[in-house]
């Protein structure tokens, strides 16, 4: 009988808030296919002219929600949450996952793709009901970052980033 699920895999996924980090930032950005490119001030510019609502920060409570729907979708679907940092502007989450290849024409692209976005869908339910809604028609820019994360040692770095060092980059500002 065939087994219809691949060997475990550890992604480290990483998402934008809307408007809070457009093409040309000055931090740098990453274009689809690309990968990373320099700042290009113009061209923020112009994308800052394009968007039709304000960009999208979370507070406290809100960053809070998402931390704990990004738990509790993982443990419903039997998947290990190693780490998860719900920022302003941003959400991290590395998490090993079992993915279901079922489907013959099943590529690992397109299931890791589903596996983030059903936690940015999970996430922009609780922020659309929670005490502060979020009332932007976006929440979330489109995609996000996928890496997998393919040694112990990198799974280690990843979660120190993620667990640590973004608290240490928020206390310098």
């Amino acid at each position: 009988m065939p087994n219809d699920f691949c060997d475990p895999v550890t992604l480290f996924i990483t998402w934008t808030t809307y408007g809070s980090w457009l093409p040309g930032d000055a931090r740098g950005w990453t274009r689809w296919k690309q990968g990373e490119q320099q700042p290009q001030p113009v061209l923020e510019d112009w994308c800052k002219g394009r968007m039709k609502e304000n960009a999208v920060l979370l507070d406290s409570s809100q960053r809070d929600s998402v931390e704990e729907v990004i738990r509790q979708h993982a443990e419903h679907r039997g998947w290990q949450l190693h780490a998860v940092s719900a920022r302003s502007n941003h959400v991290h989450i590395v998490v090993t996952v079992v993915p279901s290849i079922g489907n013959p024409n099943f590529r690992m692209s397109d299931g890791v793709k589903r596996i983030r976005d059903q936690f940015k869908a999970n996430a922009t339910r609780v922020l659309r009901r929670g005490q502060n809604p979020v009332v932007n028609e976006k929440v979330w820019t489109r995609g996000g970052d996928i890496q997998f994360i393919v040694t112990d040692d990198d799974l280690e770095k990843v979660m120190i980033y993620v667990s640590e060092a973004q608290d240490r980059m928020d206390r310098g500002k």
